[in-house]
């Protein structure tokens, strides 16, 4: 039964590793934009949340409705500003100018708000759980799991059924020739990068509600984000999902075997399939 309870866990704790790694599908394994400052994106986006919770006494369903759009703002300005200065074939550029923006919000969320952690109060839905054959399943993580799989079908469907996941797909394919063709690669970038931290949004706001958050966390969120993406594979969307189930199943079990094993469990998972399949298990060679 503990091994079977592990699996569940494992599966709600890759819903929230979801959210943090669809808006890195799109950026990495769609545009090929390698963006550092990812994790650092959610935790910024996070602390912002629980102050405005904290000043104008707003619960978590009003502060997601406050903090998408700022998530959605602030990823358009980030590609508007930054990224369309540097985006091109090679990666390095973009790695380089999100490293410094890493650097950069990191520095300013311990000047605003220091290294103390904080959370978001849920009203007491964080610590609501059912019983099913035995097994605790928190109510929060079912929230947080079908929000993820929701956005998950959401962000596969607008790539492949509409003009913008259609233009999008040929601006990362090949600009000069998307340009003829009538496409604003800059434009269209923007707009996809506006959705991929619009969805960090999401995970910021539960991100705080199932635990505690502090400036110097956005490094492990980037992390977990990367291992989900490549685990599943490049370029898609249900991958990357896919990649979160394996990631949060392999730490759970990890817990189980030995509290200091889970973590490293993940990363071990991530090592082995990045040295039998590197194209990712759902990816093409």
């Amino acid at each position: 039964m503990q091994w079977l309870d592990a699996l569940v866990q494992g599966i709600l704790l890759g819903g929230m590793y979801a959210q943090y790694a669809l808006g890195m599908a799109l950026m990495f394994g769609v545009m090929r934009i390698v963006n550092i400052s990812h994790g650092d994106l959610v935790i910024l986006l996070s602390l912002i949340g629980i102050s405005m919770a904290a000043s104008w006494n707003l619960g978590p369903i009003a502060i997601l409705f406050i903090l998408v759009p700022i998530a959605v703002a602030l990823g358009w300005l980030l590609q508007t500003l930054v990224l369309n200065r540097v985006v091109g074939s090679d990666p390095l550029p973009s790695l380089i100018a999100t490293f410094g923006l890493s650097m950069a919000l990191q520095n300013l969320m311990l000047q605003v708000w220091s290294a103390n952690s904080r959370s978001l109060p849920g009203g007491g839905v964080e610590s609501l759980s059912v019983d099913v054959a035995g097994i605790h399943i928190g109510l929060l993580p079912m929230i947080v799991l079908g929000v993820a799989g929701a956005l998950t079908f959401g962000l596969d469907a607008t790539l492949k059924f509409t003009r913008f996941g259609r233009s999008l797909r040929a601006a990362a394919s090949d600009v000069e020739a998307a340009s003829m063709t009538g496409i604003n690669p800059r434009a269209v970038y923007a707009a996809a990068t506006a959705v991929a931290v619009g969805i960090l949004g999401f995970a910021a706001v539960f991100q705080a509600l199932r635990s505690t958050v502090a400036p110097a966390d956005g490094p492990a969120q980037l992390i977990y984000a990367f291992e989900a993406v490549i685990i599943g594979g490049m370029g898609t969307v249900w991958g990357a999902f896919a990649g979160s189930m394996m990631l949060g199943i392999a730490q759970a079990i990890g817990f189980r075997i030995d509290p200091g094993f889970g973590v490293l469990a993940g990363h071990l998972v991530f090592l082995i399939v990045l040295a039998t399949r590197p194209q990712g298990l759902f990816g093409r060679s």
